[in-house]
C-alpha cells in the first residue's frame, strides 16, 4: 500500500512533527503534498490559538 505524502504531514503537524522534517526529496510532488498536510494541521492550530488572545 502506498503512503499518502498529504495524510503523512497532517499526522506530523498533530504530532509537533516540525515541517523541515519533511522525509521527501525537495522539488518532488510527495514533498509538496506532505507539506500541504501539515500547513493544512498546523495553520488551523495557529487560527485557534490566535483566537484565544
Amino acid at each position: 500500500m502506498d503512503r499518502d505524502p498529504f495524510a503523512d504531514g497532517e499526522r506530523a503537524a498533530r504530532e509537533n512533527i516540525p515541517p523541515e522534517a519533511n522525509p521527501y526529496p525537495e522539488g518532488s510532488n510527495e514533498h509538496a503534498l506532505w507539506a500541504a498536510g501539515h500547513e493544512k494541521v498546523a495553520g488551523a492550530g495557529e487560527a485557534r490559538e490566535s483566537e484565544g488572545s
